[in-house]
């Protein structure tokens, strides 16, 4: 069975970073370690969350795994939340990122802002390990604090293409840019390979309804599809196309929620795709 270890933090109620990954690729038949880097009763779309930070544990649990002598086909970060903990997210690279793809998703902005608590020093920083990375999967606003370049809401295909270069200009060898848009109801990913020299872009129908979280069940699955065997260009495609399943049966549901989508209720969607 294929082994992926993903750090990022977890959220008792909401559908984001660990509360998604964990079981987006367990269903995608991949055994998942994870290293949780702080608790939430909530994700931050709600009010008075409480938060417990976990760095202090991160350096034990991995001297642990090294002592057993654990190996993983994939490294995947989600949201990291201090400059300690991009220091962290280095080591796992580099004591367990030997032989295995190596994802970065650098959750930090989204809608032109960075998200509360972050400063364009933290985005310079992620930058060192995007730069470890073999694939990065930035939205554009992410992408434009990484490169340290304007944010446009409005765009055409030369300029995603050069901000794709751009970021693998870092050092990764690809590089994903999730949420993408041409044209009014389509919506999807756009990737540049630095070392074959192309590009490649997969867009579904946009749904009515945009939720929280749906980033996180995105590199999720591109996570999965890669340690599973399928191509990047697949594996984006079932990302693309799981998400859109994820809103479309949320929004199905009479008085469905806000905070997150019923991903749960995709699951089977997911594993029949992964069959094929």
């Amino acid at each position: 069975m294929k082994k992926a270890v993903t750090m990022q933090d977890i959220s008792c109620v909401g559908k984001c970073s660990l509360t998604v990954a964990l079981p987006v690729l367990s269903a995608m038949g991949v055994e998942t370690a994870v290293i949780p880097t702080a608790v939430l009763s909530t994700h931050t779309m709600f009010k008075g969350f409480t938060f417990h930070d976990l760095t202090a544990e991160i350096v034990p649990i991995m001297e642990h795994w090294k002592k057993e002598g654990f190996q993983f086909d994939a490294v995947y970060t989600g949201y990291l939340g201090s400059f300690e903990q991009l220091d962290c997210a280095e080591r796992l690279f580099r004591d367990f990122g030997q032989n295995c793809v190596k994802i970065v998703d650098p959750c930090m902005a989204d809608n032109g802002k960075l998200y509360a608590g972050f400063t364009t020093e933290f985005a310079h920083a992620m930058t060192k390990l995007c730069a470890k990375a073999d694939i990065i999967c930035p939205n554009m606003t992410e992408a434009s604090f990484l490169l340290d370049i304007p944010y446009q809401e409005t765009y055409d295909e030369a300029y995603v293409r050069d901000v794709l270069k751009k970021l693998t200009n870092l050092g990764c060898r690809k590089a994903v840019l999730t949420g993408i848009s041409f044209e009014h109801g389509k919506l999807g990913a756009y990737a540049y390979d630095r070392e074959t020299d192309t590009y490649f872009s997969y867009f579904t129908p946009e749904e009515s309804e945009h939720f929280h979280g749906t980033g996180d069940i995105w590199a999720s699955t591109l996570c999965g599809g890669m340690v599973s065997g399928r191509t990047f260009e697949e594996s984006c495609m079932t990302a693309c196309d799981f998400v859109r399943e994820c809103i479309h049966l949320t929004i199905q549901e009479e008085g469905h929620n806000l905070y997150g989508v019923n991903f749960e209720q995709a699951i089977p969607y997911l594993i029949e795709r992964m069959k094929h």
